[in-house]
């Protein structure tokens, strides 16, 4: 479980490839700090697990679905990763629940400045939008962000200089597709809804 915190923005050393699977060694500082083998990262929003670690550096695993489901397997050496530990239980929670359980990919549609603000518009799926509420919270590329305006067809996010200039969301452009992953919570209640809705109503007593 994660916050959506990004303590740092590492980088990809390198990506081999096989039938199996792809492994992926990225550079990283601060989240090498108490970092051992099998821990969890989220590496652009997506839970990976650590399978070897040097230095400087650590390597994780992709399986072919999450390459194919995320924007992982459209990177390439050199790309930016936005990175955060597992969250600790006996820390302030400065972002919100984060499962890192990609949803779907979204599309940067809009870039524009706002002050020192920049705003950005990402059109998603249905089944991302429906968990979407102005003022909720929302993931993108493992960053916890708050929803500005939700449409039929996309969601609109603003982020402040400090944020743009340690995630890569600084850099998107217009085109550029990011991961998504919408709130738990909401999930959660949707689901609940859908079992009470399915559930058959109790006949009403007759007294005679």
């Amino acid at each position: 479980m994660f916050t959506g915190i990004v303590e740092e923005l590492g980088a990809i050393v390198s990506i081999d490839k096989a039938l199996t699977g792809t492994r992926v060694t990225i550079l990283a500082s601060t989240v090498m700090g108490d970092l051992k083998i099998g821990d969890s990262v989220s590496v652009n929003g997506t839970c990976l697990t650590v399978v070897s670690k040097s230095e400087r550096n650590f390597s994780v695993e992709v399986s072919p679905e999450t390459l194919s489901v995320t924007t992982l397997g459209l990177l390439t050496a050199g790309s930016p990763l936005n990175l955060e530990r597992a969250m600790k239980l006996n820390e302030r929670l400065g972002g919100h629940l984060v499962s890192g359980h990609v949803d779907g990919i979204g599309t940067v549609r809009r870039r524009q400045q706002d002050g020192n603000a920049i705003l950005f518009t990402i059109e998603a799926a249905s089944e991302i939008l429906r968990h979407c509420v102005v003022k909720g919270s929302i993931t993108v590329d493992g960053i916890s962000l708050t929803i500005n305006q939700v449409t039929d067809r996309s969601f609109s996010v603003g982020i402040i200089p400090h944020t743009a200039t340690i995630t890569s969301l600084g850099l998107k452009q217009v085109g550029d597709q990011v991961n998504l992953e919408s709130d738990l919570i909401g999930k959660y209640v949707e689901r609940l809804l859908e079992e009470r809705a399915q559930l058959h109503t109790k006949p009403t007593p007759v007294i005679d």
